[in-house]
């Protein structure tokens, strides 16, 4: 066969098969177009579309009085789609010049120009979800579908908004770490955290289409899930005290220069925590919740810890508050380490309730010494039937880890261990664990766990309740509680907390002062960071309520418990004496020519009139039009008290004020009064601060 022939019949060939394989693919086509066309368009919708999570809206989280501390509020993404079919060229080009413009005029972020051309640009390239603003509020939201072209429609105008729920504190930074975050990667710290099971509510689902790029945009009339709220959570916490807690303790911080500090009160017969508030310098000087040490911060309690040793070895029968020991000048070696006192001479031959009063390290130590020094393992465990070296078991995460060694620890346990544990060093503890041993001498030896969280509701309708829970019926004799209520109430009467005394009711607890360990402390003085702290409850002979207040390292005016943390304590416990009438008492005075009587709250220029005829000395604070009052041992202290304005949809505060005031300024507000009993008012309900609407009927219970 010539060469010609055989090219030929190649190229015939070649012919053959690209006719052959071109009829393979008509043929497939029209397979797929046609006998498998369904098929194939379903699998198209199902990988264009998808059915997806709907956030739910999570439950609020009241105070005490049913206050907001954080609810959810809608937050919008804008998006538009830039073929929507009722999008002409004509309508798009007759609007862009004055939607440009009213988007740069109601966010104020971009030009007129720059967003002319980035909804060009936009159109151009057939953007079925273009961004135009993340984050976008209900109010922002209304003025945005009254612009040109959005006030359309979606269909006409293309105008998407999908709303996502963010969550909101009211109250700003009070309580803020404990009332907790739920952050954007939806991790959560707090109260947040600990009832979220409660607070989350069960998410919805909702059919959305995949663009390209990745984006999800909702299918209009897509079939879907709509998801369920979270139920409500109702605190322990009352937030008119933990508004003077949180300034007390910032005001305490700025006058000590110190990095940080806490303050938890709690209620002593329940557990329920009423205020807690935890602050930190920031680098520019202001202070802020940024941690939450009640709760978190482990650290050594310093002479706080002195009544806890003091509780076992009397329980034990090995010490007795009559027993003398010898301060030795304020010094006493152990070992290789001396300790010392703070009174550089010491107290010379006192007895054990004597050093706890005047917190005596040489003497406190001496006594356990003695009585354990043979068996420190016999302490370490009264210690720990007392609940230090554990967890408190709270629902808040982030508790922080006790630290609590016996002599089984060979590696750490030293001959100086029992000796420096009897005064509050070589342990760890959080300052909410000291309030709860503190709480359980104050309730006549019983400890509850502390509680936050008093019931959860949902659609009004209680569906779990969180009564007070017992950890320990009796922590020791009754015998030696009542040793201990004598001492502390001693440290007060003429001890080291002798500052926090008080006229009108008794005051009860211990001072600490520890020098902490870690370098990343803070601020030192002469090269050694201070922690102070002033325990106790009050009134000592009838106990309402605990406080615990904790200053870290202290740079100015001293660094005791005392004139450190003292005063926050003295401010918090005042406050709640002067309106919690039931907790009262006609103190009679010395001088019967100024003797001070029950006052009430009122009308400012009534009240100082009234002071003036009766020839009672009155400090008068402020100019406001009401005014609360307060008796002090030479004068009633007249302050401004706030009223809000008729109108307003707030039930006033009228606590401690006469009827004839209180009934003026709740009429005034369109409500309705419901009276019991005589003097001035002692309760209200609803609580003040509550929502109210005009005809609400608010109940006053009146006493002396």
């Amino acid at each position: 066969m010539n060469d010609n022939k055989v090219l030929g019949l190649r190229i015939t060939l070649v012919y053959a098969l690209v006719l052959l394989f071109g009829a393979a693919i008509a043929v497939k086509l029209f397979t797929i177009q046609l006998a498998e066309g369904d098929k194939w368009r379903a699998k198209a919708v199902n990988v264009a579309t998808a059915m997806r999570s709907v956030q739910s809206e999570r439950g609020h989280i009241f105070s005490d009085d049913g206050r907001l501390l954080a609810t959810s509020v809608p937050e919008y993404e804008i998006r538009m789609d830039m073929r929507a079919d009722g999008l002409t060229d004509a309508l798009f080009n007759a609007n862009l010049d004055s939607l440009a413009w009213g988007l740069s005029k109601l966010f104020g972020d971009r030009s007129m120009q720059d967003l002319r051309r980035e909804l060009i640009d936009a159109r151009e390239r057939g953007e079925r979800y273009h961004l135009l603003r993340r984050r976008c509020d209900h109010e922002q939201l209304k003025a945005l579908r009254e612009l040109p072209l959005f006030r359309l429609g979606r269909h006409r105008s293309g105008l998407i908004a999908d709303k996502r729920m963010v969550r909101i504190r009211p109250f700003g930074r009070l309580a803020s770490r404990t009332v907790g975050y739920l952050l954007r990667d939806s991790t959560t710290i707090g109260l947040e955290a600990g009832y979220a099971p409660w607070l989350q509510g069960i998410s919805g689902k909702r059919l959305e289409r995949r663009l390209t790029g990745g984006v999800w945009m909702p299918v209009d009339g897509g079939e879907g899930q709509d998801p369920v709220p979270g139920s409500d959570v109702h605190t322990t916490i009352d937030m008119n005290l933990q508004d003077v807690a949180d300034a007390a303790l910032e005001a305490q911080l700025r006058k000590n220069g110190a990095h940080h500090g806490c303050v938890v009160v709690m209620e002593t017969k329940t557990g329920y925590i009423k205020a807690i508030s935890n602050l930190t310098q920031l680098d520019d000087s202001t202070y802020d919740e940024v941690y939450n040490y009640a709760i978190g911060a482990s650290t050594e309690p310093g002479s706080t810890f002195k009544t806890a040793a003091l509780m076992v070895a009397m329980d034990d029968g090995l010490v007795t508050p009559d027993q003398i020991v010898d301060t030795r000048g304020g010094k006493k070696k152990y070992y290789d380490r001396v300790m010392r006192d703070s009174h550089d001479e010491g107290y010379g031959l006192i007895t054990v309730q004597r050093a706890l009063e005047v917190s005596s390290n040489t003497g406190i130590s001496q006594a356990i010494d003695k009585a354990y020094k043979g068996n420190p393992a016999k302490f370490v465990e009264g210690l720990r039937r007392l609940g230090f070296g554990s967890t408190l078991g709270l629902r808040i995460p982030g508790e922080g880890l006790p630290v609590l060694r016996g002599p089984e620890d060979k590696k750490l346990w030293s001959g100086t261990s029992l000796p420096w544990m009897s005064i509050g060093y070589e342990v760890g503890e959080t300052p909410l664990r000291m309030l709860t041993f503190y709480n359980a001498i104050a309730n006549g030896g019983k400890m509850v766990q502390p509680q936050f969280v008093s019931s959860i509701t949902r659609e009004g309708k209680t569906i779990e309740m969180f009564p007070p829970v017992t950890l320990n019926d009796h922590i020791c004799s009754d015998a030696t509680l009542e040793k201990l209520h004598r001492m502390l109430e001693g440290v007060v009467d003429s001890g080291t907390a002798v500052n926090l005394r008080s006229a009108h009711f008794s005051i009860a607890g211990k001072t600490g002062t520890a020098q902490i360990a870690s370098d990343k402390a803070g601020y030192k003085v002469n090269g050694v960071s201070y922690q102070a702290s002033f325990v106790g409850y009050f009134p000592a002979d009838a106990p309402r309520y605990t406080c615990i207040v904790v200053v870290s390292s202290p740079s100015m005016r001293g660094v005791y418990g005392n004139v450190v943390a003292g005063p926050v304590f003295r401010e918090i416990a005042d406050k709640i004496y002067s309106n919690r009438l039931e907790m009262q008492t006609l103190v009679a005075q010395a001088d019967t020519v100024h003797r001070t009587p029950v006052s009430f709250g009122g009308n400012r220029a009534d009240l100082l009139t009234v002071m003036s005829r009766l020839d009672i000395p009155a400090v008068a604070q402020g100019d406001g039009e009401w005014a609360s009052t307060q008796a002090t041992d030479s004068n009633v202290v007249i302050a401004e008290r706030s009223v809000p304005p008729a109108g307003t949809g707030m039930v006033p505060n009228v606590l401690g004020m006469g009827l004839r005031d209180a009934m003026y300024i709740l009429e005034n507000q369109g409500l309705r009064v419901r009276l019991s009993g005589s003097g001035m008012v002692k309760r209200q309900s609803p609580a003040p601060g509550s929502r109210s609407v005009k005809g609400t009927t608010v109940t006053l219970e009146l006493a002396i």
